[in-house]
């Protein structure tokens, strides 16, 4: 579910950047020096048992979580993750999200880009892209392509931060009222100006993670089968975990990818900074008897609500936002939705009145795990925990969350500097940005 644009202030840019790339730069050195360490152990190497990790939750911080694991475990080790989720695949938020990927903050897209390529090269059956550009990766959405993300400001607080900060940081194009109609013919354009976002990413969250990153998981372990000198696995168990302790005899690490479910682990009750905001949102289509249809190469509509359009007559509607709500349910009651509807359908009609002909389908919730607000924005929880749960053992714990509703921009950066500090048992390799939020 995208942000709005002033949650990130350009100004920790290019500090997640150069952290990055330091992060990114010095990893192998200190994954090398921790695998031998491990191997002379008899874990991962040799005839020793294989280093073995635990992801606790399969959305898209714990897929990407698990790919960049067997992506940068060092040459010839022997490498087992095991992915633990009751709800399978994108069971949670992730699988409910809009699926909207805009490039705001592109130099944070670009830091974790390497999981996208991959794996929506492979989703579309291509062969793997490299260091294709951004540019030339295609959307996985449904039924039909929609050719990036037009923005038209409704307030001029908005407008100034379209102008003043996002067109700083991405490749993005001002266009007037004619030309933004011509794009998405019937757009409302309140201010007389729309923000044109061409590499953004409209997205099928659900084939995203089943089809694209968990298969990329299993592919990298398949491809690693075939070598003498390597061995790793990449396992789903649809189990609930209760507590952390239970894992910790069986597993080198333990990553807790669980959303706003984190806090529910007896270890961490209470000790996480995060704020849980449940939303719904809601799948229309045109009726069967109506001609006039969304056109298939028009972009979706990011706005006070979002329209993540899935071909010409499907459309989901986002989203609401219930603070401090406990309900975890992906099902929507009547009253519920009949809500969300009223809440969603005037925002969307500010931009497009033409979604008035359009006919409610179902609608769907997830609970969010949004971060604490910081001098530096709303970042993601990235760290090791053995000091906030009181480590008992040779385990490590660490933590992915509070992606909140930039799960999709922000996980293939996390799911990176993650891996690299498990790999290495280095913190210091994750940008302090995301680590501060464990500082008394």
């Amino acid at each position: 579910m995208p942000p709005p644009p002033s949650s990130l202030p350009p100004r920790v840019l290019p500090n997640l950047v150069s952290c990055s790339r330091r992060a990114v730069t010095s990893a192998a050195t200190a994954a090398a020096a921790a695998y031998s360490t491990a191997a002379a152990a008899g874990g991962g190497g040799g005839g020793g048992r294989p280093l073995r990790y635990a992801v606790l939750g399969a959305g898209f911080a714990g897929l990407s979580v698990a790919w960049h694991l067997l992506k940068h475990s060092p040459k010839g080790s022997r490498v087992r993750v095991d992915i633990y989720d009751e709800s399978g695949i994108g069971g949670g938020a992730s699988g409910v999200s809009g699926g909207l990927l805009h490039p705001f903050y592109g130099r944070v897209l670009n830091s974790g880009k390497s999981v996208w390529i991959c794996c929506v090269a492979r989703s579309k059956r291509m062969e793997p892209l490299g260091q294709m550009e951004l540019a030339k990766m295609r959307p996985l959405s449904g039924e039909g392509n929609s050719l990036g993300i037009i923005r038209p400001p409704t307030s001029e607080k908005t407008a100034d931060i379209l102008l003043e900060s996002s067109l700083q940081s991405c490749s993005l194009q001002v266009l007037d009222s004619d030309e933004a109609q011509c794009l998405i013919p019937g757009l409302c354009v309140p201010l007389n100006f729309a923000v044109y976002m061409p590499l953004a990413l409209n997205i099928n969250p659900k084939k995203y993670l089943q089809v694209a990153l968990f298969f990329a998981c299993q592919n990298m372990s398949d491809e690693a089968s075939l070598s003498s000198s390597e061995q790793k696995e990449c396992k789903l168990y649809n189990e609930h975990v209760n507590d952390l302790q239970q894992l910790a005899g069986d597993y080198d690490s333990v990553i807790i990818c669980l959303g706003a479910r984190a806090s529910s682990l007896p270890e961490l009750t209470n000790k996480l900074p995060l704020r849980t905001c449940r939303g719904v949102i809601a799948e229309f289509q045109l009726p069967s008897d109506t001609i006039e249809t969304y056109g298939s190469q028009s972009p979706s509509i990011l706005s006070d609500a979002w329209l993540s359009f899935q071909g010409p007559r499907t459309v989901s509607i986002g989203s609401t936002w219930q603070w401090k709500s406990e309900n975890y349910s992906s099902s929507v009651s009547d009253d519920e939705a009949l809500n969300a509807m009223e809440e969603l359908l005037p925002k969307a009609s500010a931009v497009y009145p033409g979604i008035t002909k359009w006919k409610f389908v179902q609608a769907r919730a997830g609970i969010r795990a949004m971060p604490p607000l910081t001098a530096n924005g709303s970042l993601p929880l990235l760290g090791c925990l053995n000091d906030v749960i009181g480590k008992r053992s040779n385990c490590s714990f660490w933590l992915v969350g509070g992606l909140g509703a930039r799960g999709l921009l922000f996980h293939g950066l996390a799911g990176k500097l993650t891996a690299k500090a498990v790999i290495s048992c280095d913190e210091n390799l994750i940008p302090p940005e995301f680590t501060c939020w464990k500082e008394p």
